[in-house]
């Protein structure tokens, strides 16, 4: 027989060997990092929502989680979490687009400067690219200006000390303001603020235009720190809502798909651009979840009978978008064995994270308040 190319490949370039005959809690080689992360290395997160749950892995894990903008002492635990500390290396919110890391680090490093514009809701003021990380808003313009001037100290910090950004993309819609040519973290009109059709308009970002934010912004960065390499990973998490017209699922595939290609066309393209594949392991795999209980191997979550009762459903919660504590640590599983080169095993315990509210959702994605503004189900009648 003639050799070819598909001659000799190893067990996980086949469907059939790499996933369909497999456990998937026994499915290795997703991810080969290109460089190792040391456990002393400075590590920064930022992202969406679900990226929130990766510095708390790290800590966990024992590795250097770099918090640049700690939270002022005397605060709880819940007004940490409400007010935006610890959820990403600096209090930026959620930064679902690669239009707004970039937005971000040029405001950060002195390319731009951002607008002093404030949105005032009875008597408090809100800052327009961070609508959330003061619940209660702020009691001054000048006190939100200030604000937003310390967690700008703190992304240059950050940037300047760390030695890899794992960075997750969330989005590929996204509102612009026409006004000031800036990108805004949520539609106005549903968190804070008020809808101006003539002047917010929704961009729904391409293949091209995510990987030119991308690239612009870590040359950015690297002209703060020349030796910072970055891992990019997809959020699993699918919309909440779509403002482009589309069903949701097919917005969602178009939009984790187009991500998905232009963070993988860059790690292609730059050796110190790193992919990993958490948008794959969950929602790829097949899946091995239907109880949080836990039964026989303590490796392995348990399956005794919550389908049946509508529990929740593989590595998602019944929402089918919160992905399930046992789905973050099966993740984070995968990144931590593949760093230290030792075979891909489920984790023995989910790590820790907030609670999901009474429907599901995870309270740190801003996004998810969109669902206030969908139908309610209608109560079958009598």
């Amino acid at each position: 027989m003639t050799a070819h190319p598909y001659t000799g490949l190893p067990e996980r370039s086949f469907w059939r060997s790499a996933v369909a005959e497999r456990d998937p809690l026994d499915i290795t080689d997703l991810w080969t990092p290109k460089w190792p992360i040391g456990q002393d290395a400075a590590v920064i997160t930022a992202g969406s929502c679900f990226a929130g749950h990766i510095g708390r892995a790290l800590l966990e894990e024992g590795m250097h989680w770099y918090d640049a903008e700690p939270p002022p002492p005397g605060l709880t635990a819940e007004q940490r979490s409400a007010r935006g500390y610890r959820r990403f290396s600096f209090r930026t919110g959620n930064i679902y687009t690669a239009a707004a890391l970039r937005q971000w680090i040029a405001w950060a490093v002195a390319s731009s400067v951002p607008p002093e514009e404030v949105w005032e809701e009875d008597g408090r003021f809100h800052d327009p690219y961070r609508p959330t990380v003061e619940p209660e808003g702020f009691a001054s313009p000048a006190e939100l200006l200030r604000s937003r001037e310390v967690t700008l100290a703190a992304l240059r910090t950050a940037l300047a000390e760390a030695e890899v950004l794992i960075f997750t993309l969330g989005l590929t819609e996204a509102w612009h303001d026409t006004e000031y040519e800036t990108v805004l973290p949520m539609c106005p009109g549903t968190v804070r603020g008020s809808f101006d059709a003539d002047r917010y308009v929704l961009r729904n970002h391409t293949v091209s235009r995510v990987h030119e934010d991308l690239t612009e912004a870590l040359a950015m960065a690297r002209g703060v720190n020349p030796g910072l390499r970055t891992v990019l990973t997809v959020s699993p998490v699918p919309l909440t809502a779509t403002a482009t017209g589309r069903h949701a699922l097919v917005a969602t595939t178009f939009s984790k798909s187009v991500l998905r290609a232009a963070a993988g066309q860059l790690a292609d393209e730059d050796d110190r651009v790193d992919y990993f594949p958490s948008y794959e392991i969950v929602t790829g795999l097949p899946q091995p979840l239907v109880l949080p209980a836990r039964s026989g191997d303590p490796d392995r979550p348990g399956t005794s009978g919550a389908a049946a009762s509508g529990g929740p459903k593989g590595f998602f919660e019944p929402n089918l978008r919160t992905v399930r504590p046992e789905g973050v640590a099966f993740v984070m599983g995968h990144f931590f064995r593949a760093l230290r080169g030792e075979p891909t095993r489920a984790p023995h315990a989910p790590p820790q994270q907030q609670p999901a509210t009474a429907g599901g959702e995870d309270p740190s994605c801003d996004d998810a308040l969109l669902d206030y503004y969908g139908p309610r189900p209608v109560p079958p009648a009598r």
